[in-house]
């Protein structure tokens, strides 16, 4: 193992086996976790009204414990970060860093509906194995990234390959920054605008987008049909629709469907969306 000063700082960085100074530098999620919580904690200074301004905690020693590789790449990391202030005082320093993904909220509507109708309208879900959750059937909202245009990942291929629905960037509406106000420069943290499934202990951030689309009849009823029998085809990832007033119920497992139906629900009311 060996120890560097991180660059214009006085954190000291212990790595673990089998990593270098560049690869965690370069490393996303590192990089946004480190920038964001030095930019906050520099707050504490500059805002007298701040509620650590009289003691103001600061980023002392940083051990990274573990990392996990997705081929050559660092997938997930395991860091412990001690926060201190003149007190003695610690704040909590235990993080799994896996970085941002993004929830895709695909909303179907037959197109025999009026226009402007917020009737009989469908969400896709997905049904894949979650062992982190120690299940095989885990039912969650689409996830993924969207990267040069498009909402990439296992479950968007899923969704274009069995349903021919490709979700281009010029018809995404991100629910998440509709809700979340824009930042004010110098007077509020930086925090992505998005939400956070698990911040006592984990980075990931996940915006939620909105993907709404009408569609014949008669292809919706096909689709529910097809989509039912995909597990017995030997998927991994099952499509599932269901009536977006039932997915508080049929996603309530799942952070990400929670999210969602209360973005879209609260926008739609407060006439943001």
């Amino acid at each position: 193992m060996s120890t560097f000063t991180l660059p214009d700082t006085d954190v000291s960085i212990k790595l673990v086996d089998g990593l270098t100074k560049e690869q965690l530098l370069e490393f996303p999620a590192f990089k946004n976790w480190i920038k964001t919580l030095q930019s906050n904690l520099s707050l504490q200074a500059s805002d007298p009204s701040h509620e650590f301004h009289k003691s103001p905690y600061s980023l002392k020693h940083i051990q990274i414990q573990a990392i996990d590789r997705f081929g050559p790449r660092i997938g997930f990391m395991k860091i412990h970060a001690t926060v201190t202030n003149s007190e003695g005082e610690f704040l909590p320093g235990a993080i799994f860093l896996r970085g941002a993904s993004v929830g895709m909220l695909v909303v179907l509507q037959p197109d025999d509906l009026p226009e402007n109708s917020q009737e009989e309208k469908y969400v896709l879900l997905t049904v894949q194995p979650r062992i982190a959750a120690g299940g095989l059937q885990f039912v969650e909202l689409p996830a993924g990234m969207v990267d040069k245009g498009t909402f990439n990942g296992t479950a968007a291929r899923e969704i274009e390959e069995e349903l021919g629905l490709k979700i281009p960037a010029d018809e995404l509406i991100n629910l998440s920054e509709l809700a979340i106000p824009a930042r004010e420069e110098g007077k509020t943290e930086i925090c992505p605008r998005a939400m956070f499934p698990s911040a006592g202990g984990c980075d990931e951030f996940v915006p939620i987008f909105l993907h709404e689309k009408r569609i014949p009849r008669k292809q919706l009823a096909e689709w529910t049909g097809k989509l039912t029998g995909l597990r017995e085809e030997g998927e991994k990832i099952t499509l599932k629709l269901v009536r977006l007033e039932d997915l508080w119920l049929e996603g309530a497992r799942d952070a990400k469907a929670l999210a969602a139906w209360a973005l879209y629900d609260g926008l739609k009311r407060s006439g943001k969306l």
